[in-house]
């Protein structure tokens, strides 16, 4: 079958591109392996991100250097295996974390974070999803006087691009959240124009059905090679052959197999992490989801159950998975509010797709005409899926852009390959 676009990856990036496309009356295709948000988008901290006007880059101190050394840190945790092949990109994420790059990056960063928000409502209210998102904002404790006033720090120049917070002691914590142990803190930031959700990959799943209802297919299928042919796009998947005019790659960690073959290699690497959920109590209840910035780990009331979400382990896709930072991390959730029984038998486990200037690719490939890369999102796809989509919609279709999309370009890479 013909389509005008197909979309490969049904994660939040992917499904937000479709529903954008498919708003504006093109006829689209979406393809991938599982159901929608069922891989990456399902295992995060399920938050949209307003307040992260600003990356994460690679520690270039030598305090911090010595504090990940040993490889115990809660927040992050690395293999020798993963860190040997992965050594050329992870070479450019420290180069890119010079605090002359990191300006420039977050220059870019922010312009797409400030339009989280105000991309996903329009999709929300479409989707009838309303009650899957919670307009709460969330809360960054801190345990140490040191980093708390640095984040403070932070919150009053993030207030001038449009965020908004309120510095919580510890009476107005134990106000808001009475069933939390607050002892191991010393405050913390209530960031209010973030927003919850109950269960991330419900909400792609809302999101693809409304694109579904506006005559949108999704079909589930492992491809297994796309070709540039004169009539257009040609995707192949286990048992038929479509074709298109535009194809989008938006496959997550998955994005670049696909890519390969037809000559780019963009360095793209793989960050796991780890979830559980446990069941919520009258003794455990919370609304705010909670992040401990010293420990690195989220923990947050989903419909699942309390989520205990951990930091990022470098780790290569196909490693065994490994659960001793989560259990590590839970030794100190489980001193916050009690966790006595796991939902899951066994915690989740996936990988984030990664790129080492610490912003994703949306966009034009730089080699095909008509092929649009959108991946590379790390940890924020679930924040930046509606936003991407509205870029790619606006690209495809020769529409001015929301906003200035060439630090985003394919093309910063093609002088590394």
């Amino acid at each position: 079958m013909r389509y005008d676009v197909i979309v490969i990856g049904a994660g939040m990036v992917g499904t937000s591109i479709a529903w954008h496309l498919q708003k504006s009356n093109s006829q689209v295709l979406l393809l991938d392996k599982k159901q929608p948000g069922e891989e990456t988008s399902y295992g995060n901290a399920g938050i949209i991100t307003r307040e992260a006007v600003n990356i994460k880059p690679f520690p270039r101190s030598f305090r911090e250097f010595f504090r990940v050394l040993p490889n115990n840190s809660t927040d992050i945790r690395y293999r020798w295996s993963a860190i040997y092949h992965l050594k050329s990109p992870l070479l450019q994420y420290w180069m890119s974390s010079s605090p002359k790059k990191v300006k420039e990056i977050d220059k870019a960063w922010s312009a797409l974070i400030q339009h989280c928000t105000n991309e996903h409502d329009p999709m929300i209210k479409a989707s009838g999803a309303d009650g899957l998102v919670r307009k709460i904002g969330w809360i960054e404790l801190h345990r140490i006087s040191n980093s708390y006033e640095y984040a403070i720090g932070k919150a009053k120049k993030a207030a001038d691009q449009g965020v908004e917070y309120e510095v919580l002691s510890l009476a107005a914590l134990k106000e808001l959240e009475p069933n939390i142990n607050f002892e191991d803190y010393v405050g913390g930031i209530h960031w209010k124009n973030s927003w919850q959700i109950k269960n991330p990959s419900n909400l792609v799943k809302a999101y693809a059905e409304n694109f579904e209802q506006m005559a949108g297919e999704i079909k589930q299928s492992t491809v297994n090679s796309v070709i540039q042919t004169e009539e257009g796009w040609q995707v192949t998947t286990d048992g038929e052959t479509y074709l298109c005019q535009d194809l989008v790659i938006a496959a997550g960690p998955w994005s670049t197999s696909l890519i390969e073959p037809l000559g780019y290699k963009i360095p793209l690497f793989p960050m796991r992490g780890y979830h559980q959920h446990f069941k919520m109590t009258d003794k455990n209840e919370f609304s705010h989801s909670l992040f401990d910035a010293n420990k690195g780990f989220v923990m947050g009331a989903m419909d699942q159950g309390i989520r205990i979400t951990t930091g990022a382990e470098m780790a290569m896709s196909d490693d065994p998975k490994n659960f001793n930072q989560l259990e590590s991390v839970l030794t100190y959730a489980r001193n916050v509010l009690p966790l006595d029984v796991a939902v899951e038998s066994e915690a989740w486990c996936g990988t984030r797709p990664c790129l080492p200037d610490m912003k994703p690719i949306i966009g034009p490939a730089y080699k095909h005409d008509n092929l649009w890369f959108a991946f590379g999102h790390a940890h924020q796809g679930m924040t930046l899926g509606p936003v991407t989509g509205r870029l790619i919609e606006e690209m495809i279709n020769g529409k001015p852009l929301l906003i200035d999309a060439k630090p985003f370009s394919s093309e910063r890479f093609a002088s590394k390959i």
